[in-house]
């Protein structure tokens, strides 16, 4: 049978190192976000020249 103190030590490691990964994940993510070109952006370029709101007024002539 195992020891139930050295299972928890294990564990305590287990969990620090999980801690330290998603930390280094971290870090890493925001030096992207900070290295990134200014313009480049996460908006479709479909959709890019959207703007929201009414449409504008149509210019045909007929009123409605």
């Amino acid at each position: 049978m195992s020891n139930p103190s050295v299972n928890k030590r294990q564990k305590e490691k287990n969990r620090q190192d999980r801690q330290r990964e998603k930390d280094a994940k971290r870090k890493q993510r925001r030096d992207e976000r900070a290295n990134r070109p200014p313009g480049e952006s996460a908006l479709d370029r479909a959709i890019a020249d959207i703007v929201p709101g009414p449409p504008p007024p149509d210019d045909s002539g007929s009123a409605s």
